[in-house]
């Protein structure tokens, strides 16, 4: 027999329960964990099939869904297993939130955000996506708006929801370049020689997004916002040259401020401080203890923000800059026209009520779900060299 892969009809009983007892266990090991009225978190939830699953959402009807990771036994019965009881694998995960950037937008503040500085979010998709995506090889790649002020992102392939805390650590570290949290002024250190791969987020995205775009958040039309600018600067001769030259300038637009402090710089340290100034206000700044933890929990795709109202969407990272937060549809609306609308019979003869959640589901269906079912099968299908495999 050629060597090849066995199509589900051709698994003998035996391989076929394994494959099927072990898409159970997967499931059944995964945790849950629901927020309930009264803001009640409860955790290490699991459920034996997708049909005791929806039962007890119908029944305790949480206002959030949180998944964690797939354990080697059900997280509902882990005293059971007392010490043994561990986390055996979960996507990596990355979570950004719009107030780490507090220091650096001037638009809005805490949960509150806009279409000018959701920007940030944009150059954080474009960057994280790519060297995702061209530098480690991952291909199943899902964007999600968190319903409110973020994003997350799940990196679903097999190798990458099998990574070590230790390989999800370095993944992040290598990542991350702007130290979140950190209260000194200069929270950028690019070493003596910046990477190739920062650099082609500086060149491909950083620079082109801070002069056309996130110059218009008025961060150089104060006083107090250019000193925080010439505070990354950390030459007391420059800074002064370059307040001498801003001098008396006050209707310049924030593009020909920026001019003047790149012409002003000495030579032989406008490059680099250039680089420092974009990477502080522009460049993604991770929440690096989500994606290292294996038993840290992250909101499900398609809840929907108990503060907000607004379904946690899918985002295409190829069409990042079309993505408006404030637009995405939201509970009262979707149940407004699940009461209005008229239904629509679909290809199959079954009838639906058209929402406008339908291009998000579509979206995550075709571009996102299909692919990587189509590769976990054909992962998981046995191949044969010949019949004595058998």
């Amino acid at each position: 027999m050629t060597k090849g892969v066995l199509k589900p009809d051709q698994y003998d009983y035996e391989t076929f329960q394994k494959i099927y007892y072990a898409d159970r266990e997967y499931f059944s090991n995964r945790e849950f964990s629901f927020t309930l009225a009264g803001d009640v978190y409860t955790r290490y939830r699991s459920f034996n099939s997708k049909e005791a699953f929806h039962k007890e959402l119908s029944s305790s009807n949480p206002n959030k869904i949180d998944i964690g990771a797939v354990y080697n036994a059900p997280p509902n019965k882990r005293e059971l297993y007392a010490k043994s009881f561990a986390p055996k694998e979960k996507e990596l995960v990355f979570d950004i939130d719009m107030t780490d950037y507090d220091d650096v937008r001037t638009c809005c503040s805490d949960a509150n955000i806009c279409r000018k500085c959701w920007v940030f979010m944009t150059i954080s998709i474009k960057i994280v996506n790519r060297i995702l995506t061209d530098e480690f090889g991952f291909k199943h790649v899902m964007w999600v708006y968190s319903g409110r002020r973020g994003i997350h992102c799940w990196v679903c392939d097999v190798r990458a929801r099998r990574l070590s805390q230790e390989a999800r650590r370095a993944i992040a570290d290598y990542i991350t370049v702007v130290k979140s949290g950190d209260k000194n002024s200069k929270k950028v250190n690019l070493g003596p020689q910046i990477h190739p791969s920062q650099m082609k987020s500086f060149k491909d995205v950083l620079e082109p997004f801070f002069t056309e775009q996130l110059l218009e958040q008025q961060m150089l039309m104060s006083e107090g916002n250019r000193e925080k600018i010439l505070d990354l600067i950390q030459d007391d001769a420059a800074k002064a040259a370059i307040l001498k030259a801003w001098s008396g300038r006050n209707n310049d637009t924030p593009q020909q401020i920026w001019s003047t402090l790149k012409q002003t710089l000495p030579s032989d340290i406008r490059g680099r401080r250039i680089h420092d100034i974009i990477f502080t206000y522009s460049y993604p700044r991770l929440d690096v203890h989500v994606s290292v933890g294996l038993n840290h929990l992250l909101k499900s795709p398609f809840c929907i923000h108990p503060k907000t109202g607004r379904v946690c969407v899918p985002i295409d990272p190829e069409k990042c800059e079309e993505f408006d937060p404030t637009s995405v549809p939201d509970l009262y609306t979707l149940v407004e026209q699940l009461r209005d609308n008229r239904p629509i019979k679909k290809k199959d003869g079954k009838e639906v009520v058209p929402t406008d959640l339908d291009e998000h589901v579509k979206f995550f269906s075709k571009k996102f779900v299909a692919p990587l079912k189509a590769a976990i099968q054909k992962e998981k299908a046995p191949t044969i060299k010949d019949a004595t495999d058998f």
